[in-house]
């Protein structure tokens, strides 16, 4: 015997051996294969189509957020502006609060001015006519002194308010 070339009955067995392991395996096994690498194919497939799923819902996402981003830049620029708007308000309003305090003030103040100058100006001619008649007594004291010159005076007096009314009805 030699082991390059074998014998019949050995080939003959190797042979019956061979188609029951592949019955076996053909009727159990190869569809166990089969379908193991068919339910990997598929789990590989929805695996595939997930992750697309996935990165377009990362996509769509993204774009959300960015959209969401640029909206919430926007609405900040339009509180900023609405803030900007509102503070040159309160300051104009203050401005011209401040403006009309001030006027008032300064209205009252020259009134009250313009009154104390009125009492002032008063106050002074009150002086200066009690001061005059204080002045007019002494010196008529001193030229009526006699009865003469009180009779001279009178007589004066009277020629000119004859003289005024009479010029006067004319």
């Amino acid at each position: 015997m030699s082991l390059i070339t074998p014998d019949f009955g050995l080939l003959f067995w190797m042979c019956v051996v061979f188609f029951i392991v592949l019955f076996i395996l053909w009727k159990w096994g190869f569809p166990v294969i089969v379908q193991m690498v068919n339910s990997r194919k598929d789990f590989i497939d929805e695996s595939l189509r997930k992750a697309h799923e996935a990165n377009e819902r990362l996509a769509n996402i993204q774009k959300e957020g960015e959209s969401i981003l640029q909206e919430a830049r926007e609405k900040q620029t339009l509180i900023l502006k609405e803030a900007a708007q509102t503070r040159d308000d309160i300051v104009e309003k203050a401005q011209a609060k401040a403006r009309d305090e001030g006027a008032r003030l300064l209205a009252e103040a020259k009134t009250q001015i313009e009154t104390e100058k009125q009492n002032a100006i008063r106050d002074i001619r009150a002086q200066v006519a009690e001061l005059s008649v204080q002045i007019s007594e002494k010196v008529l004291r001193k030229n009526l002194s006699t009865d003469k010159q009180q009779m001279d005076l009178i007589e004066r007096l009277l020629d000119e308010v004859t003289v005024e009314n009479n010029s006067g009805k004319q």
